[in-house]
């Protein structure tokens, strides 16, 4: 079971860092990755992370977010920088065994936490 959380209310600017954690897994042995839904649009890859530290990040995010893990926590963590408006969104985090940008690469779902960024 995955859990999300870290998300809130931040101004155009500010700075908000999501977490993962997950239970009843090893998370070391799962790619994890983060995805985000705007009211009215489809789930949007963000960023993620292979098992072995390998990272792969969307072009809307580049230089602004990072994406780490913690094995020894079983948690994967979404820092955020420099957010904007557009980036409004519900972030999911989800594993699987492998990372890559479409969301069918991964089979276990966390439930979303909401983040909003105020102009």
């Amino acid at each position: 079971q995955l859990q999300a959380s870290g998300g809130g209310l931040v101004q155009a600017g500010g700075s908000l860092t999501l977490s993962c954690a997950a239970s009843g897994r090893t998370f070391s042995n799962h790619g994890v990755g983060w995805f985000r839904q705007a009211p009215g649009k489809q789930r949007e890859f963000v960023a993620a992370i292979s098992r072995n530290g390998g990272k792969l990040l969307a072009g809307s995010v580049k230089g602004r977010f990072t994406i780490t893990r913690d094995n020894a926590q079983n948690t994967v963590y979404l820092q955020m920088n420099s957010l904007k408006p557009e980036d409004t969104a519900v972030y999911y985090c989800a594993a699987g065994w492998d990372i890559a940008a479409t969301p069918s690469t991964y089979v276990d779902w966390g439930q979303g936490t909401q983040v909003t960024v105020s102009s």
